[in-house]
């Protein structure tokens, strides 16, 4: 085998894994440690994985502060999210006080919400027209808007958001990772996620599988704290921290 193609075959076991040991890659590749130790050096010295004593780690992609609009946001992995709408919507019973956070996958929920028993609230004003256009009790807060996601920020919507208890919270999430939690780019934003989730029964953050080990620059709320639905999970590790539903499988 190449050199290149070694360095590519250990860099995607890394990256699916999460963490990896020497003696973890030596039996798989059926490769010696010292031939894993310097592939280990050479591919952290090119910047592709971080290597520690007995093995190495996959390097977080740490997003920006950078956000698409929401029309850019909908095309990406539609099909995914679509899935995790799908079911997400199948969770909501007579009698429910839902909150649904502004994003592209808890948009794509309401297209399957049926349940004319329940009340809704939103900080999405697209969200909020979809909910009304299909004729279900639904509420928005007030407070200030921010265009590329046209949710509704701020401290006025954050008070808001304090005078009610929901039983369940569906939430949007820019980034997950074991430590840092769930995170978004926009500090305002990230307040409205929280205080929702804190304020809820049950919470259940709606991200597809490329979320998954991304880091943006704040975090809204640790892992435990929400059930996970996603379309397919690479990493189990996950698995330790919450509660996680796969809808492709």
């Amino acid at each position: 085998m190449l050199n290149q193609d070694r360095y590519q075959l250990i860099q995607n076991i890394i990256n699916e894994r999460n963490t990896v040991t020497v003696a973890e890659l030596s039996l798989e590749l059926g490769l010696s440690e010292s031939t894993i130790r310097r592939d280990l050096t050479a591919l952290d010295k090119l910047g592709k994985i971080r290597k520690f004593f007995g093995g190495a780690t996959a390097i977080k992609d740490h997003g920006g502060f950078h956000e698409d609009s929401f029309s850019n946001r909908e095309a990406v992995m539609s099909e995914e999210k679509t899935s995790i709408g799908r079911y997400a919507a199948t969770l909501i019973n007579d009698d429910d006080f839902v909150f649904i956070d502004a994003g592209t996958t808890t948009s794509r929920m309401i297209d399957f919400i049926s349940n004319e028993k329940a009340t809704y609230m939103t900080n999405g004003i697209a969200h909020g027209r979809k909910l009304i256009q299909k004729g279900l009790n639904a509420y928005i807060i007030g407070g200030k808007i921010k265009p590329t996601t046209e949710a509704i920020i701020g401290s006025a919507g954050n008070n808001n958001l304090k005078n009610f208890n929901f039983t369940k919270a569906f939430i949007g999430a820019n980034g997950i990772d074991i430590l840092s939690g769930y995170t978004t780019p926009d500090v305002e934003e990230a307040i409205i996620k929280e205080t929702a989730i804190n304020k809820s029964y049950a919470s259940f953050v709606l991200a597809d599988r490329t979320k998954f080990r991304r880091i943006f620059p704040v975090t809204f709320s640790p892992l435990a704290k929400c059930c996970i639905i996603t379309d397919s999970l690479s990493d189990n590790k996950f698995r330790n921290e919450t509660i996680i539903k796969e809808v492709n499988r």
